[in-house]
């Protein structure tokens, strides 16, 4: 995986390595260098090979990915999005005694994938998309993200004053995520709602500018990276996930873990996995006002937010808690591991 240090592919890749290493698979992680996601690895006891996993002139990645692989002998190797793919397939080579599969969690060019006997997306649609883009559909499998069972996580101390109500939004601070929507709708709610912000990127700046701007003041927190999402959540009264393009969305099943209400947009993510009115709200893309009234509807209406959270925990549990997704994955690599003929 040679992933940025933050963002939901990247943490998803972490928490699927654990929970195999918990099941008694054995498993190599190997990963871009980066100190954090390296101690959060060994610490759980599964310490991570790190390569740099450079740009064109990295002439070093590769083969010392062919070295830890050889070393290694793994039946399956999974390349965890493009790039990772890319250097995969150089350090495997033509006729590899492994597997070759990728893992997509977006759209990403298909060409990278070329070496693999097996593709993994995690929505419907994303399998649909890869199938439009020629790929043969018998290899290409969804295979759902899960989540960390989160209910029951004691809350974190939010920075507001007592009788604030807070509602939570969570990911990298990109114009994809258009948290910009989300300040906007927060001006139109009532001045007790407040807004915790986790995350950071690009757009920080220009989203504290905006949130001046709109006159929120202390009515929005923006509290950097944190790895505290099940406490974050129990401390909020609803996840609120104002994307534009979201091709799947891990921080709406972690408020479905939670037990959370979710009100998100009508991106390709949160429309596969929210059924609207059943187990969470959808509202158009960048529509500020919509958005702000759906929050106000459960706000009024505290009984009807609870039966969405309810609904979203059951969903959470029939298919994305931690035992039915690392199911789904032992499927995928078993079949990947048969149709390179790697089984016996």
């Amino acid at each position: 995986m040679a992933g940025a240090p933050h963002g939901g592919a990247e943490a998803f890749f972490e928490r699927l390595v654990l929970a195999q290493h918990r099941a008694g698979m054995d498993v190599l992680a190997v990963i871009r260098r980066d100190a954090g996601r390296a101690a959060r690895l060994t610490e759980a006891g599964l310490p991570p090979t790190q390569l740099r996993f450079g740009g064109p002139l990295d002439w070093l990645t590769a083969p010392r990915l062919r070295r830890e692989l050889k070393t290694f002998r793994p039946r399956v190797v999974v390349a965890w999005m493009s790039r990772a793919a890319g250097f995969a397939r150089a350090a495997s080579g033509r006729n590899p005694p492994w597997a070759m599969t990728g893992r997509l969690g977006g759209a990403y060019p298909l060409r990278h994938y070329s070496a693999c006997d097996l593709l993994a997306a995690n929505t419907q649609g994303l399998c649909d998309w890869i199938t439009a883009q020629g790929w043969p559909a018998d290899r290409v499998r969804r295979v759902p993200n899960f989540a960390a069972d989160l209910l029951g996580t004691p809350p974190a101390t939010l920075p507001f004053a007592p009788g604030a109500i807070p509602l939570l939004a969570m990911g990298r601070l990109h114009p994809n995520k258009d948290f910009a929507t989300l300040l906007r709708a927060m001006a139109l709610l009532p001045g007790q709602v407040h807004l915790a912000l986790a995350g950071d990127g690009p757009e920080r700046i220009m989203l504290e500018t905006l949130a001046g701007e709109l006159g929120l003041g202390r009515r929005v927190a923006f509290l950097g990276w944190r790895q505290d999402v099940g406490a974050l959540l129990a401390a909020s009264r609803m996840l609120v996930v104002p994307s534009r393009i979201e091709p799947l969305g891990n921080v709406v099943l972690e408020g479905f873990s939670a037990s959370r209400p979710v009100v998100a947009t009508l991106a390709d993510g949160p429309r596969e996995v929210i059924r609207p009115e059943e187990n969470g709200m959808l509202v158009p893309i960048g529509d500020a006002p919509a958005l702000a009234a759906a929050i106000t509807t459960l706000l009024d209406q505290p009984e009807r937010a609870e039966a969405l959270a309810a609904a979203g925990r059951a969903a959470f549990l029939a298919e994305h808690a931690e035992a039915a997704g690392l199911a789904a994955w032992a499927r995928f690599l078993e079949e990947a591991a048969r149709r390179h003929g790697s089984l016996a």
